[in-house]
């Protein structure tokens, strides 16, 4: 995807300016009726977001972050071989190289324990409030000139190594007295996929109003939560689309699997995988299989989500 010639009005983020100006004075109580009500246009969704964001969005608590009850199960994650040449006729034209699918095979099981995962991404005003209370280093390169950005502290923060989502959890961890980390591979895809190991969260077909990706157009972050239709079976948001997670594993082939030596590989080496595709890459990305990871270019908008584990956590694949 290249630049136009000449500047473009969209017409989306047109629409969106002036659901925020109409929604500015509107009662906290209202927005949040709004920002995760499948009856509200996703526009005006994304207004009231914003203006949760500017007010202070009550769904955020950086000390009890919301959290979903994912149960125990021997689940199945990855893809079968043989299912490599429909995903690749499916997305034929997005420029997929077929060792980038083949990575997700084979399909396999895990045996989990059970595991809360939090409803959504970890946001930029939870990110301050870690850099604030630790004097860490390392500023998100998403903050322009190491500002923090007020009018989007119910983003999802992004632009952030592996390294610091660990030592967030880290510091939360010893903040609460609680477990939290990220989510190993094989829970992530559970949380988004569930037992019925679904392509999207939301079910089989992609649509363009359940996760902000690059079809969506609008090349920016949103509010954590606003495309409700694109929950989870277990109620976890923003899986597919606005930015890519990392999880708690390096790459390494699944067992039976091949091992890709992809450009990942080939310049980064050892990298951390990374799921559910972003606001600059195509629906592709955003399947549950899919296995990704940070190159270091800017189209690469690397955030995190935790999980907090309450009993030992030993996996099993067979």
């Amino acid at each position: 995807m290249g630049y136009p010639p000449a500047y473009v009005e969209y017409e989306l983020t047109r629409q969106i300016a002036d659901a925020t100006g109409q929604l500015m004075s509107a009662p906290i109580e209202q927005l949040l009726r709004m920002v995760e009500s499948a009856a509200e246009p996703l526009v005006r969704r994304i207004a009231a977001g914003e203006v949760l964001g500017c007010k202070g969005d009550p769904r955020i608590d950086v000390f009890n972050p919301n959290l979903r009850d994912i149960p125990a199960a021997q689940v199945e994650i990855g893809l079968e071989p043989q299912r490599v040449d429909t995903v690749m006729k499916t997305y034929a034209g997005l420029g997929l190289d077929r060792s980038w699918i083949e990575k997700e095979t084979p399909n396999h099981r895990v045996s989990l324990a059970s595991f809360r995962m939090a409803r959504y991404p970890v946001t930029n005003s939870e990110y301050r409030a870690f850099l604030l209370d630790t004097g860490y280093p390392f500023l998100p390169t998403s903050w322009a000139f190491g500002r923090f950005p007020q009018h989007q502290a119910n983003h999802p923060v992004y632009s952030v190594s592996d390294a610091d989502a660990d030592a967030y959890a880290q510091w939360l961890s010893l903040r609460t007295g609680r477990a939290f980390a990220l989510p190993s591979e094989a829970q992530w895809e559970y949380a988004a996929a569930g037992l019925q190991r679904a392509q999207f969260p939301w079910g089989e077909t992609f649509n363009v109003e359940y996760a902000n990706t690059l079809e969506l157009g609008l090349l920016t972050t949103t509010p954590v939560g606003v495309f409700i239709e694109g929950a989870s079976i277990f109620g976890v948001l923003d899986m597919a689309g606005n930015v890519e997670e990392y999880v708690a594993d390096d790459y390494q082939a699944y067992p039976g699997g091949p091992v890709i030596s992809d450009d990942l590989v080939l310049d980064v080496g050892r990298h951390r995988v990374a799921r559910g595709g972003s606001f600059t890459r195509f629906r592709d990305l955003a399947r549950n299989q899919r296995r990704h990871g940070r190159y270091p270019r800017p189209i690469y908008v690397m955030g995190f989500r935790l999980v907090e584990n309450n009993v030992d956590q030993n996996v099993s694949r067979t």
